[in-house]
């Protein structure tokens, strides 16, 4: 089982940096959607995926009486699902906002668009 989740991270990473290497900004979005969802697996994985009883301590006990499953990387994933699910809807509307402003999303395009009513965009920092 964490062979074939292994694989699948590796697929998952390499899904992720080709999309973020696209010149258009909805793959570019998408693959940092997918790069989340690949570290994720990964700290799941991390945590051994295996059916183990709950991490219960029965009265009277002062450690698991045998083996229990890993609760931290459950935690840490839940977190991160939440944090990447809001990241993504902010840079959905920064990306749609951008559309709206230039006309187009692809980012070589970007970069010479000029933004409705103004004049040429700044060329020094």
């Amino acid at each position: 089982m964490e062979t074939a989740l292994s694989g699948l991270v590796g697929l998952f990473y390499a899904v992720a940096v080709y999309l973020m290497l696209s010149k258009h900004t909805i793959r570019m979005i998408l693959g940092i959607v997918i790069l989340g969802n690949a570290v994720n697996m990964t700290i799941f994985a991390a945590g051994r995926v295996l059916r183990e009883v709950p991490p219960i301590i029965p009265a009277g006990f002062d450690t698991p009486p045998e083996s229990v499953a890993n609760p931290l990387p459950q935690a840490l994933v839940l977190t991160a699902i939440v944090i990447s699910f809001s990241f993504f809807a902010f840079l959905l509307v920064l990306a749609y906002r951008a559309y709206q402003e230039l006309g187009t999303d692809d980012t070589d395009e970007m970069r010479v668009a000029e933004p409705d009513g103004e004049g040429p965009p700044p060329m020094g920092y």
